[in-house]
Formats: C-alpha cells, structure tokens, sequence
C-alpha cells in the first residue's frame, strides 16, 4: 500500500459548509475551526457557505460542489447530533458512492477521552462520491479540532504512509477564476 503515499505535499482544494439554523459567517466557531486547520496545514479552502440544517439545501450546496472538478474534499460541521432539525446524516448518506465506515467509529472513539459516553450522540460519517472526499462532523469548535487534528489532517496529507485519501481523490484543476465570489 506504499504506493497510496507520495514524497512530496499536496495541495487539496476543501469547501467547508457550516449547517446551522442560529449561526453566522461571523460567529460560526465551527467552520473557522477547520479553515483556520486546512489552511495551516496548506491546503486551499475553496469555497465556505453556511446553510439552514434542511436536507435539500445541504444535498443541494453539497451537490454543487461534489460536481465541481475543482473541489476535491468538502467537510461539514453541524446537523448529526439527535434533534429533529439534525439532518445532515440524512441529507449526505444518499449521496455517497462508498461509505468511509471507519470514520464515525473512529471519531467516537477518539472523543470519548474528551467527552465520555456523549460521544454516542455523534453522527459523525464520511464517504467518496464522484472523487470527492465528504466527511460530516459535529458543529462544536471542539468536535471539528478534534475530527481535523485526530484524523483529517493525516488522511488528508499524501505523505501519511502506508495510505491516505489523496489517492482516491479526483485531480484538481486550475483554480477558477472568483469561484467563491460566484457562489457565495
């Protein structure tokens, strides 16, 4: 599996979509948490939005960039706890090709050294679809730290041996010219 690893980094372009029904681009902790982990470890956000927790807009922003050749990895904070308006697991899940089962259980276990049993109430999941790593995280600062320092962060650098996900991602083009200006 040697060959799933690459000498040198690679920049991957990430969307980071936030889902909330209360939050802001100004306040919304979550999101700035995983621009300010991707950016640090160099990769290029490529485009962050914030929608309401409603199915068919996450499925329709997510549906946007996984056809998008230029976003490769698009992370989600927010909408997989239990409250009757969170919906992300049910918005995402029929959207993915393969399903990254290792990811949810991974998180969970990983955050019951923080959090103890409460880890349980994560619906945390990830999946490929048309080349696009999608991986849905809780929607506190704390939860997305964790999920990018404990996990996304290696997976996410070509350099992590014996594999990563880079290799499963689609190639990513040239930049577009404003793409966050046209989509925000």
């Amino acid at each position: 599996m040697a060959h799933l690893a690459s000498s040198e980094f690679q920049a991957l372009r990430i969307a980071v979509l936030t889902i909330s029904d209360t939050r802001t681009q100004a306040n919304d902790g979550s999101g700035q948490t995983l621009v300010d982990g991707l950016q640090e470890a160099g990769h290029i956000l490529q485009e962050r939005a914030l929608v309401p927790d409603d199915i068919w807009r996450i499925r329709a922003r997510l549906c946007t960039w996984i056809a998008d050749p230029q976003v490769q990895v698009v992370l989600l904070t927010g909408g997989t706890g239990f409250t009757a308006r969170d919906n992300t697991p049910q918005a995402v899940a029929p959207l993915l090709d393969k399903r990254v089962e290792g990811f949810g259980e991974l998180f969970r276990q990983i955050s019951h050294a923080e959090i103890g049993t409460s880890t349980l109430q994560s619906r945390a999941l990830a999946g490929l679809s048309n080349g696009t790593l999608v991986c849905c995280l809780p929607g506190s600062p704390g939860a997305c730290r964790t999920g990018w320092e404990a996990i996304l962060r290696e997976q996410l650098d070509c350099r992590t041996q014996p594999c990563n996900f880079v290799a499963h991602l689609k190639p990513g083009g040239e930049p577009a010219v404003s793409a966050c200006a046209s989509r925000s």
